[in-house]
Formats: structure tokens, C-alpha cells, sequence
């Protein structure tokens, strides 16, 4: 027998202890986990909507970018929503425009240009620079503020952009200047912003920021506040 031979007739001849020869399961993937606050909609109400459309917890706010208010809920309240429960699908949050005043209307009418992806994210910066870029209307002469008010509606609102500063800060949000001031001078988009109000008004919406879990109108104002009723919807 050729050494060879020898070497694998002596392998063979190895006993092998029981179970040694089964195959080892493949380690499990880890499987990916879905960022729901990076999927936007827009619902029959005309709202914009960020997370799973199909999620347990439905959070509706109505709400204005000039309100101060709802710049405290956006604070205190929709960055955990939106942390906690949007980004990993247990809950959808939703904006609905309640328009209080023109410059509002013109701000909203920027911010939702070009869909709710750059809506969000354009909204969450006109919150936190609330103060400066709504305050340079009301820091006009009362000469200024009536050659205004007694503008056009579509040229008050490309007025009210370029006093406020909103076309530059649109831009930075992938809104071209050309396109905001088409959206600012759109009759349709403002109709359908005043439509959403109707309806608003029809759920009993009297102020801003009015929140609805599920369909019903809680009283929730902060995270502290809103938090118990998700908790309540998801139980």
C-alpha cells in the first residue's frame, strides 16, 4: 500500500464521536429594520403625512407655521413622536394646515411646494426660526403693512416671502425660487388649504394646535401630555 493509501486508510479508520459530522445552523441575519420617517404621503384631507400607513397609532395635528404654540408642540412634542414611535412604525403623524393669517398662509403655501418630503423638514426650521422670519412683517411701517394688505392676494404672498425671507430658506430645502413663487401665487393651492380649514372646523378645530390620536381629539399640548394617549391607542 503506497503511503498515500496508508494515510487515508488511517483517516478512515478514525472514530468519530456521535453528532460530530452535523452541520452547524448559518448564523442568522439580522434582518433590516425599516426608517418609517423617511415615508411620506399626502392623506384625502389633504394633510402630509410621515410614517406607516398602516400603523396602529394615528397622530393628526392641526396645526400653523406661525402659531407659537405649535411651535412648542413641534418642539416638545413631535421630535419624540417621531423618534419613539414614527421611525419604527408603531405610529403615522400627520400635518394638517389651519391657516390663521397671510403669513402664514404664504409660509405654508412655500413649505408644501414640493411635497411632504421637503415639507417636514422645511417646517421643523421655520419653527425654530419662528420669531425672526414672521417678526419682519410685523416690524414694517403701518405704510408698508397697508401697501401690502392692499396687494392681490398671489402678489401679497410673493410679498410676504421676499419681506419674510422664505424663498432663500426654501431653496435650501430643494425648492427652486421659480417654483415657490408659482405655489405662492397658486389659487388652487390655496383653495385647497382653505378647504382643509373647513374640515378642520367640521372635527371642531377652533385653534392651533388641535391633536387627534385615532380620530379623537385629546387634550395634548406637549410630550408629556400626548404620550399617555399613544400609549392608550397602542395597548
Amino acid at each position: 500500500m503506497t503511503r498515500v493509501c496508508r494515510l487515508v486508510a488511517a483517516a478512515l479508520a478514525i472514530t468519530v464521536p456521535a453528532g460530530a459530522l452535523v452541520a452547524k445552523p448559518a448564523p442568522k441575519r439580522a434582518v433590516a429594520k425599516v426608517d418609517w420617517t423617511r415615508t411620506f404621503g399626502t392623506t384625502s384631507a389633504g394633510g402630509y403625512v410621515v410614517g406607516n400607513p398602516k400603523a396602529k397609532v394615528q397622530v393628526i395635528e392641526y396645526g400653523s407655521l406661525t402659531c407659537p404654540h405649535c411651535r412648542h408642540f413641534a418642539a416638545t412634542a413631535v421630535k419624540p413622536l417621531l423618534a419613539n414611535y414614527v421611525r419604527t412604525g408603531k405610529a403615522s403623524y400627520e400635518f394638517r394646515t389651519f391657516v390663521l393669517n397671510g403669513i402664514d398662509l404664504a409660509a405654508t403655501l412655500v413649505a408644501r411646494c414640493n411635497g411632504p418630503a421637503h415639507f417636514f423638514p422645511m417646517a421643523d426650521q421655520l419653527y425654530a426660526t419662528q420669531p425672526t422670519w414672521s417678526g419682519k412683517v410685523e416690524k414694517l411701517s403701518q405704510a408698508d403693512q397697508d401697501k401690502l394688505n392692499a396687494l392681490p392676494q398671489p402678489q401679497m404672498m410673493v410679498s410676504i416671502a421676499k419681506t419674510t425671507g422664505l424663498l432663500p430658506i426654501a431653496a435650501s430645502h430643494g425648492i427652486p425660487t421659480a417654483k415657490a413663487q408659482q405655489c405662492l401665487t397658486s389659487q388652487a393651492q390655496a383653495d385647497g388649504l382653505m378647504q382643509m380649514i373647513k374640515g378642520g372646523e367640521e372635527l371642531g378645530v377652533q385653534g392651533t394646535p388641535t391633536i387627534f390620536v385615532n380620530g379623537k381629539k385629546v387634550p395634548a399640548f406637549d410630550w408629556a401630555s400626548l404620550e399617555p394617549f399613544l400609549k392608550e391607542a397602542g395597548s
